[in-house]
């Protein structure tokens, strides 16, 4: 989560029960390398200490009465002058109108408006209360002055009834954070088109061709692209993953299915990075019904599947404009020579070659060990890392080469 190492951010936290979600993501925050400073209200105080705040920061938590301390002249425009981000979560419906009014009697409203740093609100509240026409017309009056509002989940609410209310789980609010932290990035207004996990052809009803694929590196590299400031696609397959918030995200399960929807979306990106592992065969013939033992070992005959990236290569000479490709050659022999060859058969830009047989990289770890090669000849090796951190490095090599 490099996006958030050495960033400073001012947490607000206000009066709901959902004051104790604000702990985790404060402390979630700090993990990444983020200095977290926390600010509460004195209604937040009556479900939540400062302590806790100070414990998982190890930084100094503020309440209301540090408002009128020996620091006070100076406490409230320190806090918001030097945040990279100011959020509120929760946000209740109370200090939402206080800031909509401008109004400033808690160390919290007053440091949002001595802030000059992006802002962030994540209402929660009970039943009613956030779709009322006041809480509404609030919210697009900070929405104008661009306060970037977090939408509340759907669920069960304190009170026993259900509604749109809640604080979103933490990662959804590290998210969003993210979004707003890649403003003006390296890929800042341009479309990335990513695909991942491994396509799964059927047999019959009930079984799949499919590959040991997780889909990290993909999803890893989606989740790099939005840190860059892009907006990305995500063509995957089935996973156990959760895709990055604020991803595009098409769901497939065939190579058919993922080519279809590449060659939709590919002549409008900016870049399209084929890390799914794409079957090279289908059955030719898919039963109707579940394949049964009792009929004996069944003889199964096998076609190739889709090239996608073929298709891509000829489809690039129809966009008038520049467009990156970049492709992953997953190999168990012969790897720069095999990679080399299919950067050049497809027309890529740039491919990333791994070695699937080691046990610390490829398929179902967390880590890669690549050599990337580019068009121009060039190879650059990098050493074991995890999936995120190697797909920052190729983000980054796809800027330079958008450039």
């Amino acid at each position: 989560m490099s996006i958030l190492s050495g960033k400073r951010i001012v947490l607000g936290v206000t009066g709901s029960i959902a004051a104790y979600k604000a702990a985790d993501l404060a402390s979630k925050l700090t993990q990444a390398g983020a200095r977290v400073d926390a600010i509460l209200t004195s209604s937040a105080e009556k479900f939540i200490s400062p302590l806790t705040f100070q414990s998982v920061t190890g930084r100094r938590a503020y309440i209301d009465k540090d408002l009128w301390g020996n620091e006070a002249h100076v406490l409230h425009v320190g806090l918001g002058h030097d945040a990279d981000l100011l959020i509120i979560a929760p946000c209740t419906a109370n200090t939402i109108a206080k800031l909509a009014y401008g109004q400033s009697d808690t160390l919290l409203t007053v440091s949002a408006l001595a802030s000059t740093s992006p802002l962030i609100l994540s209402p929660a509240m009970d039943g009613g209360m956030y779709d009322h026409p006041a809480t509404q017309e609030n919210l697009d009056t900070l929405r104008k002055r661009g306060a970037y509002i977090i939408e509340p989940s759907e669920g069960h609410l304190a009170s026993g009834l259900t509604g749109k209310g809640r604080l979103p789980e933490t990662y959804e609010l590290i998210g969003h954070i993210r979004l707003v932290l890649a403003r003006g990035g390296l890929l800042a207004e341009k479309k990335v088109l990513i695909t991942a996990g491994g396509t799964q052809e059927p047999l019959d009803p009930v079984r799949v061709l499919t590959n040991r694929s997780s889909g990290r590196q993909g999803y890893a590299l989606a989740q790099a692209a939005m840190d860059a400031g892009a907006q990305v696609t995500l063509v995957t397959t089935p996973t156990s993953l959760t895709p990055p918030v604020g991803a595009e995200v098409i769901q497939v399960n065939t190579a058919k299915q993922m080519l279809d929807a590449v060659l939709v979306e590919f002549p409008e990106s900016d870049t399209l990075i084929m890390a799914a592992a794409v079957a090279d065969f289908r059955a030719k013939e898919v039963s109707n019904d579940k394949i049964k033992k009792e009929g004996g070992v069944p003889q199964i005959i096998l076609e190739a599947t889709d090239d996608i990236l073929k298709a891509v290569a000829g489809l690039r000479s129809e966009v008038k404009r520049k467009q990156i490709v970049a492709g992953f050659a997953a190999e168990s022999q012969d790897i720069f020579k095999n990679a080399s060859n299919k950067l050049q058969s497809k027309n890529l830009d740039l491919i990333a070659a791994n070695d699937i047989s080691a046990n610390d990289a490829g398929f179902s770890v967390e880590t890669n060990r690549l050599t990337l090669i580019f068009a121009d000849g060039r190879t650059e090796s990098l050493p074991l890392m995890s999936k995120s951190e190697a797909a920052g490095i190729i983000i980054e090599r796809i800027a330079a080469l958008l450039e």
